[in-house]
């Protein structure tokens, strides 16, 4: 066993000192062609990295483009709700400019004449033309007579004995009305309730 294993041990030493040997063409063109595409390998990592800069450079730019926009956005949103809060009563106001010249001609016919059945009549118009003015803006005032003491709408500023045991914590007197704004308690009514 020791003869062959020295006999395999001679052909293995054989065969490394050929493969020592000076390169064949063969496995020079190898080479070559192995050192080309390291190099086109690199071209390529190259190329992909300065696409990826690009891209990089592309998405800030859409990063930045948007955040601008948003800025802008915000800025325009906030002068809008701004211009709401100075200028939302405008409708209002202009609606009730109708109003305000009945009252400066109804001072001056108050001046010419003595008549004072016209002048109530001409203050009940002008009472109705500005409840209806302000009606058209979801003004409603609220009918309280009679009706069950609520806390969510009234507010009892006296209380008075019931003559009648149906008048028990009913609303027997309104003091001062009250108002709703598009269906919102704006003023609550002020009411004597019975007791």
């Amino acid at each position: 066993m020791t003869e062959e294993n020295k006999h395999q041990e001679e052909e293995l030493n054989e065969q490394v000192d050929t493969s020592l040997e000076e390169p064949t063409e063969e496995q020079l063109s190898e080479k070559n062609s192995s050192e080309e595409d390291n190099g086109q390998t690199e071209k390529s990592e190259k190329e992909k990295l300065a696409e990826a800069e690009e891209m990089i450079a592309k998405l800030k730019d859409q990063l930045l483009r948007q955040m601008a926009e948003f800025d802008n956005f915000r800025k325009r949103t906030i002068k809008e709700k701004t211009e709401l809060i100075l200028n939302g009563g405008q409708k209002v106001l202009e609606s009730l400019l109708p109003v305000l010249d009945d009252f400066e001609r109804a001072q001056d016919s108050m001046k010419q004449t003595d008549d004072t059945e016209t002048i109530k009549e001409g203050i009940n118009l002008i009472q109705s033309k500005l409840a209806k003015a302000l009606s058209t803006h979801g003004l409603k005032k609220m009918e309280v007579k009679e009706a069950l003491f609520d806390t969510d709408f009234h507010e009892a500023i006296a209380l008075i004995p019931a003559q009648e045991e149906e008048q028990k914590g009913h609303i027997i007197d309104c003091v001062q009305s009250g108002y709703l704004l598009n269906e919102k308690v704006i003023r609550h009514a002020k009411v004597v309730v019975g007791q």
